[in-house]
């Protein structure tokens, strides 16, 4: 019948189909138009299948304007491709395309799936990247965990604190000076054993051997942590030992003689300390304290009517009390007549702190020096306190106070008490719960009567101010 036209086929309906076919060679199928009673103006391509039946295949809905069905051209396009695809061999149209259109459709679902793959390990990479970057912390970030899990102060469910009890401040200073500088941005899981033992070789050139060894100490223990929880992948200083860093540390044995006490009280006038410095030299000899608890101490634990000094934090995580004999009370009443503002016995400049130990430590340290040796700033009076035995510190007064009461006949487990030392014995610490608090205040006040009579002689300056039965010169 020729070429179907748009005015064919919008053509009113008929009571019956109207069909329209147009011309095609012999064996191209043919391109085939209909209209239906009810209006439907719809697109066929007819051919013939494998097995010699004729088989229309849809092609979709008449629209002159192609927005909502195909225009005449378009069908007439796709019947021709219909056409090409059938004359190439393809006898069962209809199959070929169902089976396209399914192949299709898994295409498309294996390219949804390939993507949301795809999608999945993008996140599981990028998550797994965050904890990679998360995992691999500096050596500061290490230091801070170290810090916040194990050296500050914390009380286990058994209520035993544990952790440091400065909170790692000491160490914190010991890295700010010689670790962070150098390998404090650097990851963890990169450092090597050249890299620390460079830290504790440069320490040990400076003479700083005991700082050396400390340095190792903590950072071997940090490694340690970081190895624990994953951080790093091993403890790069495991084999490394004091021998490597500043040598075996020497244990002091220093304890002042009674000769060298009976010149330590009549050199502390001349020492130009301040009047606080001046007490706390004999405190320490009469409390058996350790010079940074008696640095921090504060008048809220001194109780002077009960005669005793309470420490609640110390450094075994211990609270300990000290029972006050006549020679330290009148110790105490003394700097209570210093008094200022503030709760600390011993503040420092500002009024805002207590005086850092290691500051009267070199308090102490600089009057043991020869005149050349002299610190610029520092006071003149280098031999003030140097004494027969050699050089001495605060911690070797302690010793001294624990050996005077040796020899007065105070037993070992009562010292240990009183230096508020952790039981050795696990049987005693387990089954010994008595802190011997009465056998304690006898063991102090034997020694307090014993430093007072090495205490006797008084010296003759006229601008002192009084000291336990003695005067002390102020600055």
């Amino acid at each position: 019948m020729g070429i179907i036209t748009d005015k064919q086929m919008q053509a009113a309906p008929a009571a019956k189909d109207i069909w329209m076919i147009e011309d095609g060679a012999r064996g191209t199928g043919r391109f085939v138009a209909r209209i239906t009673p009810g209006g439907e103006r719809l697109f066929y391509f007819r051919y013939a299948d494998a097995k010699g039946g004729r088989v229309r295949l849809p092609l979709g809905a008449y629209d002159a304007a192609g927005r909502s069905g195909l225009t005449l051209r378009g069908a007439r396009e796709r019947a021709a491709e219909l056409s090409r695809l059938h004359q190439s061999g393809v006898r069962d149209l209809r199959e070929h395309l169902d089976l396209a259109v399914s192949d299709a459709k898994q295409r498309d679902a294996d390219a949804r799936r390939e993507a949301a793959e795809a999608r999945r390990k993008a996140l599981e990479d990028a998550q797994a990247a965050k904890l990679a970057r998360r995992r691999r912390i500096t050596v500061r970030e290490l230091f801070d965990r170290w810090a916040a899990t194990e050296l500050a102060p914390h009380t286990r469910t058994d209520g035993k604190r544990t952790g440091r009890k400065d909170g790692g401040e000491s160490a914190r200073a010991h890295f700010e000076r010689r670790v962070f500088p150098d390998l404090g941005d650097v990851a963890a899981a990169d450092i090597k054993k050249v890299d620390l033992m460079t830290v504790l070789d440069t320490a040990r050139a400076a003479g700083q051997l005991r700082t050396a060894n400390v340095l190792l100490s903590e950072l071997k223990q940090m490694f340690r942590f970081g190895l624990t929880r994953e951080l790093v992948e091993r403890n790069v200083l495991e084999t490394v030992t004091k021998r490597d860093a500043g040598g075996p540390n020497m244990e002091r044995d220093r304890v002042l003689s009674i000769d060298e006490l009976d010149a330590l009280f009549k050199a502390l006038p001349r020492a130009a300390l301040n009047k606080r410095s001046s007490l706390a030299v004999p405190l320490i000899l009469g409390t058996a304290c350790r010079v940074g608890e008696l640095m921090a101490a504060e008048w809220t634990d001194i109780d002077l009517t009960a005669r005793t000094w309470h420490l609640p934090d110390t450094k075994n995580q211990r609270p300990h009390t000290v029972h006050l004999s006549d020679f330290t009370l009148r110790q105490f009443e003394h700097l209570a007549e210093l008094r200022e503002t503030g709760p600390w016995v011993f503040p420092n400049s500002s009024g805002k702190g207590p005086v850092d130990s290691k500051s009267f430590g070199k308090q102490l340290a600089d009057r043991q020096r020869l005149p050349e040796d002299r610190l610029q700033g520092r006071s003149k009076a280098t031999t003030a306190l140097q004494l027969a035995g050699g050089r001495w510190t605060a911690h070797d007064l302690r010793r001294t106070a624990a050996t005077l009461m040796a020899s007065l006949g105070v037993s070992g487990d009562v010292i240990d008490e009183c230096l508020n030392h952790v039981i050795e014995s696990r049987v005693r610490r387990t089954y010994i719960r008595d802190r011997r608090p009465v056998a304690q205040a006898r063991a102090f006040d034997a020694l307090g009567a014993r430093l007072q009579e090495i205490f006797n002689a008084r010296p003759t300056e006229t601008n002192v101010v009084e000291l336990e039965g003695r005067r002390v010169g102020s600055r």
